[in-house]
């Protein structure tokens, strides 16, 4: 169950009328279980609920950019995004890994930007029989 809401997404980043955060929340929340929540870095709720929050936010930047800066005269706009990979894109996502201080985030970032996937691993905790 996700744990960002449209109304939190909506008090950190203007969200255009009509536009579902439905789709963002969902990609938010897959991320955050996956990469927040488990016994080495589990996080109070609350934590999760921000980080899950403005992650979404991050998620929705990808669709609408946020304007650096606009002109009228000879009409023109910069954008606070730069093509590249990862979380680091926006603001949003910086802030999403800061408030993520175990790392877990951070992590993923350095894989997505390095296009390496976490290899799976086997740890074999039992003990070997006795040969005869």
């Amino acid at each position: 169950m996700a744990r960002a809401t449209s109304d939190l997404v909506e008090g950190i980043i203007e969200v255009e009328s009509g536009i579902s955060l439905t789709p963002f929340i969902a990609a938010a929340n897959a991320i955050v279980t996956e990469v927040c929540t488990g016994l080495a870095t589990a996080y109070e709720d609350a934590q999760l609920v921000l980080i899950e929050t403005w992650l979404t936010a991050h998620f929705y930047t990808v669709r609408d950019m946020r304007a650096e800066t606009e002109k009228a005269g000879s009409v023109g706009a910069r954008y606070q995004s730069k093509v590249d990979l990862g979380f680091a894109t926006s603001h949003y996502g910086q802030m999403a890994m800061a408030l993520d201080w175990k790392g877990g985030l951070s992590a993923l970032n350095e894989q997505i930007k390095k296009g390496k996937k976490r290899a799976p691993t086997v740890t074999w905790l039992g003990k070997e029989e006795d040969e005869d």
